[in-house]
């Protein structure tokens, strides 16, 4: 549910995240550049916790979103590498034809984990998959995002995040360049907010 509110005044308040989190998850497919360039660059300089993206891409072809978003944020830009630590403030996207997950090894370091196992809905990377591994690690600590996209990947996903505690954000499919994706989602969770991308960037600015 939206939790926009107004003031006797006519004037809109946007809503505000309460609560620290360790980890966003965001997922996307049609449209996902263009929303991922409003959202990214919104997150503040001083955020500690670590982003986690998932955009379907080519199966086939070398991912360019590296080099799109890494002189558009304040904050460091990497393709996911398998085992690697995750840092705090960090942006990771996941790589073509693999799905992204985060895991805690027995050092207790939080560390990326790539798989190549079946696609979710036809995708790899899968955002049902990403969000739930880290709505399995990450708890109420953790943030979930579904933008634009053709397909019903990530509704699943965001209903464990919901499920283990977490804080489920959904674009408004009216603001969606492919509306089916958010629409999905919505079917099965009822999100703590429903917003136009560009508020989702000046909630996520808040934190």
């Amino acid at each position: 549910s939206d939790r926009k509110r107004n003031t006797p005044d006519g004037r809109t308040l946007m809503p505000r995240l309460e609560g620290r989190f360790d980890a966003i998850v965001s997922g996307t497919s049609a449209g996902g550049v263009e929303a991922l360039s409003v959202l990214l660059p919104a997150l503040p300089p001083a955020l500690r916790a670590s982003v986690f993206v998932v955009l379907h891409l080519p199966r086939d072809r070398p991912s360019l979103l590296v080099d799109i978003f890494e002189h558009r944020c304040r904050h460091r830009i990497r393709e996911a590498e398998d085992k690697e630590p995750v840092e705090p403030g960090s942006i990771y996207f996941a790589p073509p034809d693999y799905h992204l997950l985060v895991d805690r090894g027995r050092d207790r370091v939080v560390r990326v984990a790539l798989s190549s196992d079946d696609m979710v809905h036809f995708s790899r990377p899968s955002i049902d998959v990403l969000f739930e591994a880290a709505a399995d690690l990450y708890g109420c600590r953790l943030l979930g995002i579904v933008l634009t996209g053709g397909n019903e990947d990530g509704a699943a996903g965001l209903a464990a995040v919901r499920r283990l505690g977490g804080v489920c954000v959904v674009q408004d499919p009216d603001d969606a360049q492919a509306a089916y994706m958010p629409q999905a989602a919505l079917k099965k969770v009822e999100p703590d907010f429903v917003l136009p991308i560009r508020q989702i960037a000046e909630l996520l600015g808040g934190l």
